[in-house]
């Protein structure tokens, strides 16, 4: 083989090996591309049903505070539309309390699903977040010797995360049930409501007396701010208002007002 063959045969080579590189360059950017739009969606979805979640915690624990340090006249949350509301006002605090509690374990239920499509492992915020859902998990399954309201199992957890997923959406464009939705489906599908009844029958029962649950809410109020704090720590698109419920706290500011 001449030397013009050998040339012609190393540029050849050097060539493809070239190509080859700059195509695995190209892939891993494509690919890194789409794990930060894949986070980068589930993070701002999760950290809004993780707000509306601890949100209505807040009011549910802020309301017995309410319940038994204020005047006549004054009720919380679940006393003022649930126990002394309209039946529609009721039916709206019944079933938007699951709501959040159900939407948050749809979108923590889609964040597990395609988390097999993303490399996380050198990112050591999305490993804090990780971890936190897993704390967060705990929290809503924990056993609690006074009061179990709004208490999942791990297992019906997932469940319950599945269901909400949206039936039409695919991965890395996976979407919740909306409200409207979800209440057409506890009135009409059979298979449904079960997951469900005993979430609404809790609600009840913290109307009347939230007094037992109350430690239990108060931890998982704030975990999910914790969490929030992970997702949006500039407080870009949720607000900065999204306190941790102390009782303690909130009973000595109740007491010192005239």
């Amino acid at each position: 083989m001449d030397s013009v063959s050998v040339v012609s045969a190393a540029v050849a080579v050097i060539g493809a090996v070239l190509t080859g590189f700059f195509g695995y360059w190209q892939q891993r950017r494509l690919h890194a591309r789409t794990e930060r739009n894949f986070m980068e969606r589930y993070r701002s979805s999760l950290a809004l049903a993780a707000y509306d979640l601890q949100s209505r915690l807040y009011n549910v624990l802020r309301g017995h505070v309410i319940d038994q340090t204020s005047a006549v006249g004054h009720a919380g949350y679940l006393t003022l539309f649930l126990s002394h509301g309209t039946p529609a006002e009721a039916a709206y605090a019944r079933r938007s309390t699951v709501f959040v509690l159900a939407e948050y374990l749809g979108w923590a239920e889609i964040l597990r699903r395609d988390i097999q499509f993303l490399n996380l492992g050198r990112s050591h915020t999305n490993r804090k977040i990780m971890r936190k859902l897993g704390q967060v998990g705990e929290l809503v399954g924990r056993v609690s010797q006074t009061g179990n309201e709004l208490r999942v199992f791990r297992a019906h957890q997932r469940a319950i995360g599945e269901l909400m997923v949206h039936p039409d959406s695919v991965p890395g464009q996976r979407w919740c049930l909306g409200y409207a939705e979800f209440c057409r489906r506890l009135d009409h599908d059979e298979g449904f409501v079960p997951w469900f009844a005993h979430l609404l029958d809790d609600v009840d029962r913290l109307a009347v007396d939230p007094a037992p649950a109350m430690a239990r809410l108060q931890a998982l109020q704030n975990a999910l701010v914790e969490l929030i704090d992970l997702l949006d720590p500039a407080a870009v698109q949720l607000p900065r208002n999204r306190r941790k419920f102390d009782l303690a706290t909130q009973l000595i500011d109740a007491q010192n007002q005239p």
